[in-house]
């Protein structure tokens, strides 16, 4: 079972609840509040483009790197839909292979960081990150706090029955490796009126706030902030998502 295969076509209609533009207008405050221009950017595990395309609309030079070829294919109907022209790259980004340097935002959203297991592979992301950026230069992403995914996801399972997609997701978290391994069903009904069935198989690690900041660190970014919760406050014990913003 591949994570985000088939899971990509149906991935939008799951996420519909989420605050896509919202989370893009968290974004530039995190920007603005740095006081850094930024005009290109680098987006890291970008999906669908659903934080990709906003920002494209918004007047960014933005190219978007993904591993799942399926996901970057919804991502470009959707851009072409809606006359956006994006630079869109199939890549696993521990082994990250892009040439433009000198940039001014490197980022990665919704949590893409989580899907990175071991530590040295995250750190030679950050250290590609800080390669990349130009002085001054901001990284910013976010992940799955440790206590969102140990104790809120944590070993329980959750279900929904749409109109056109039925799923159960059941989670099973492993203490000793820090990690929780989702397994995800899904009913996808046809136009005839039958139902498709197909599963995948994701697993995340719940890293700690001090773990990844020194990971930064050996990376070679000294001033990292930790905020909590699309908020402008550090991060509460019981908050869910953590956003780290670095400079270069």
């Amino acid at each position: 079972m591949e994570q985000y295969s088939e899971f990509a076509f149906v991935y939008d209609e799951l996420m519909d609840e989420v605050d896509y533009d919202g989370w893009v207008d968290y974004l530039e405050q995190l920007i603005a509040n740095e006081g850094v221009k930024v005009q290109n950017i680098l987006e890291l595990a970008c999906g669908t483009g659903n934080i990709t395309i906003p920002l494209a609309k918004k007047g960014y030079d933005i190219a978007g790197i993904d591993i799942s070829d399926e996901m970057l294919g919804v991502a470009r109907e959707k851009s072409e839909e809606d006359g956006i022209e994006l630079v869109l790259l199939e890549q696993d980004i521990t082994e990250l292979d892009f040439d433009v340097e000198n940039l001014d935002c490197v980022l990665c959203a919704c949590d893409g960081f989580n899907y990175i297991t071991e530590d040295r592979d995250l750190e030679k992301i950050f250290i590609k990150a800080y390669a990349l950026l130009k002085d001054g230069g901001m990284f910013i992403f976010d992940i799955s706090s440790h206590y969102k995914l140990s104790e809120v996801l944590g070993d329980n399972t959750y279900g929904e029955n749409r109109e056109d997609v039925t799923y159960m997701w059941q989670n099973f978290y492993c203490e000793e490796d820090e990690t929780v391994e989702m397994e995800l069903v899904f009913f996808v009904k046809e136009e005839d009126g039958s139902y498709t069935k197909f599963e995948e198989f994701h697993r995340q690690r719940a890293y700690k706030e001090g773990e990844v900041a020194d990971m930064l660190a050996n990376a070679g970014f000294e001033a990292v902030k930790l905020f909590g919760d699309f908020g402008f406050e550090a991060p509460s014990e019981d908050a869910e998502r953590i956003f780290f913003v670095c400079k270069k």
